[in-house]
């Protein structure tokens, strides 16, 4: 477990909508990556509604936000159209 202040591991993997996500990609660019338990829980719908709710302002930035948890990419599509997220999952 890294901790605070330390470099992110590498890491690569699938995001919703077809796109793949690495350190290696977002290298240089600024991002929050965001860990959640589970697709549709009542605290993590509200945090990842809260990040889409704000997601013009982290655009702004050029900072891109990415909500990781170990659901699968369908459970994700349904999270995110059930909530209209704009967040990558």
């Amino acid at each position: 477990m890294p901790e605070i202040g330390e470099k992110a591991p590498d890491f690569e993997m699938p995001a919703d909508g077809g796109e793949e996500v690495s350190l290696a990609a977002l290298k240089g660019h600024p991002f929050v990556l965001y860990f959640y338990p589970k697709d549709d829980t009542p605290g993590c719908t509200k945090e990842a509604i809260g990040f889409s709710e704000k997601i013009k302002e982290f655009d702004k930035l050029g900072v891109k936000v990415i909500g990781v948890s170990k659901d699968t990419l369908a459970k994700h599509a349904k999270f995110r159209e059930k909530h209209s997220l704009s967040v990558v999952l």
